[in-house]
């Protein structure tokens, strides 16, 4: 190295500012009055109000009511890094969602307030009113317009308006800029209180932090996710035409993932193959995928979250697809299916294959009104623990190995029969154990059945011919008034039924 390049005498660049040296944009007063001049007038909006928007203010209200006289901070949140100066796909906060009505892309660094205002002046006669802060369209004489690549027209095109969002939203609408003042006022130790969705948005949350230096110590930000992911435990009507969407869309991508199946076999790496078959579907009919696609063929089916998707698809053995399409609502369907690669199964995967769909359709004769939600797993469980002790692998009988203290069963299925379902895959995660485990279910709660049974290659307590098989069938159910509403039963479950639709889809 040269002395005149030696780390004491390189001249100094901020670290921050050096991604920009690869940046060609001119920036002379010539160029920037040429490129913000000759614009025709913009077309008129198309917004509507949409079809979201009744019943997101009746879940704010109901949300609201259970914080009386403070404000609620709900973030979108803002873009994700990936890698340098690239980012993720924006995908807004759940919550956001949940009570605004907007989806896919939209809308990064928004802020959704809902502010404490004299009771019966608010929003639906109530204690509070709704506020969207967001950052609008800029104008085509803004730097913004053609410089900044994460909001500018000219990078990602043209944002919506405040008009627009609240046309689109039903809520009044205002410029994130005037953010900051609106927390802040009348926050004190004897005034309002402010609660903000923890890891939503780190920036809202530093600046809400600042802002209630002052309050009386203990605030608590996790009573407001809590009571959040407990307003989604039972859909209305909206969210359930959704899932109905997200799960027919889903059963489509499962009837491309069939077709699929011989260049999966002639390819090195056939589980990527199946993979991306359906991202593909996903991103064509909907959002994107609800989760990370498992496609794990034959003894990567017994790793329950396999996503490295980079095995070969060999015939004579089983692919377990577990695979959800999240449709622009940012609803996702859940669904699993265990497929005989080369469309039939033998008699040993059929075996396996048949105590499972009956473990599932024991959780479906539990699923119904006034059940609690653990019963639903109890049945499946009491099924799964008697195949396996009349295929000799229990050292217990299955009466004994379903004694809390004993759960040998549990090592050929260490997961879960059933987790909510709706805008996260595992839909009202930090809902209180009394509600979620323990709760009740009632018309109108949507979740998954997913028993299975795994056998790892290496697993010297089963016969060898069951090693190395893994079976899961995961379905979506709807608690209705009188039962429940299989989702995802279009989709084909029995054994017989599969083989046959497998030919249907492969011209045999």
């Amino acid at each position: 190295m040269s002395e005149d390049l030696t780390p004491e005498t390189t001249p100094t660049q901020p670290l921050a500012d050096r991604g920009s040296n690869r940046s060609q944009r001119p920036g002379s007063p010539e160029f920037v009055r040429f490129v913000t001049s000759g614009w025709g007038e913009r077309p008129p909006s198309t917004l509507q109000r949409g079809a979201a928007a009744d019943h997101t203010a009746a879940r704010r209200s109901a949300l609201a009511a259970q914080f009386p006289g403070e404000r609620l901070v709900i973030p979108a949140g803002a873009f994700k890094q990936r890698s340098n100066d690239t980012d993720y796909r924006f995908r807004p906060h759940s919550a956001f969602a949940h009570l605004t009505g907007l989806g896919a892309e939209q809308e990064p660094d928004a802020v959704l307030v809902l502010h404490p205002v004299e009771d019966g002046t608010g929003d639906d006669g109530g204690g509070h009113r709704a506020v969207l802060y967001m950052r609008p369209l800029a104008g085509r004489d803004t730097e913004e317009f053609f410089s900044d690549s994460r909001s500018g027209e000219f990078w990602v095109g043209a944002r919506p308006t405040l008009e627009d969002l609240e046309k689109l939203t039903g809520i009044h609408t205002a410029h994130l800029d005037d953010l900051r003042d609106a927390l802040a006022k009348d926050v004190g130790e004897d005034g309002v209180q402010v609660r903000v969705v923890p890891e939503a948005d780190e920036a809202i949350e530093e600046l809400v932090e600042e802002i209630r230096a002052t309050e009386a110590a203990g605030q608590r930000d996790e009573r407001l996710a809590e009571a959040l992911s407990e307003l989604r435990l039972v859909k209305d009507a909206h969210e359930i035409e959704q899932m109905r969407l997200a799960v027919d869309t889903t059963i489509e991508g499962f009837e491309k993932i069939v077709r699929a199946l011989p260049e999966a076999v002639a390819h090195r790496r056939g589980e990527r193959v199946i993979e991306g078959t359906f991202v593909g579907h996903a991103r064509q009919e909907g959002n994107a995928v609800g989760y990370e696609t498992i496609a794990a063929a034959g003894d990567h089916a017994t790793t329950l979250h396999w996503i490295d998707n980079d095995g070969q698809v060999t015939p004579g053995e089983l692919v377990l697809v577990d695979a959800g399409v999240e449709v622009d609502s940012l609803y996702t369907a859940d669904v699993t299916r265990t497929l005989p690669v080369d469309g039939e199964f033998t008699e040993v995967q059929r075996r396996i294959y048949q105590a499972v769909l009956d473990a599932a359709d024991a959780g479906f004769a539990a699923a119904v009104p006034g059940a609690r939600f653990r019963d639903v797993h109890e049945a499946a469980m009491v099924v799964i623990a008697e195949r396996l002790e009349e295929w000799g692998l229990l050292p217990v009988t299955a009466e004994e190995a379903l004694l809390p203290e004993n759960q040998h069963h549990r090592r050929w299925m260490v997961h879960g029969t059933s987790h909510h379902l709706g805008l996260d895959v595992h839909d009202c995660a930090v809902a209180r154990a009394e509600l979620y485990l323990d709760g009740v279910l009632e018309p109108g709660m949507v979740f998954t059945i997913e028993p299975g049974l795994y056998f790892k290659s290496d697993d010297l307590l089963v016969p060898e011919e069951y090693r190395g098989i893994g079976v899961r069938i995961e379905d979506d159910v709807l608690i209705t008034s009188d039962g429940n509403e299989n989702l995802s039963a279009a989709l084909p479950r029995e054994p017989d039924a599969i083989e046959a639709w497998m030919a249907g889809l492969l011209g045999r």
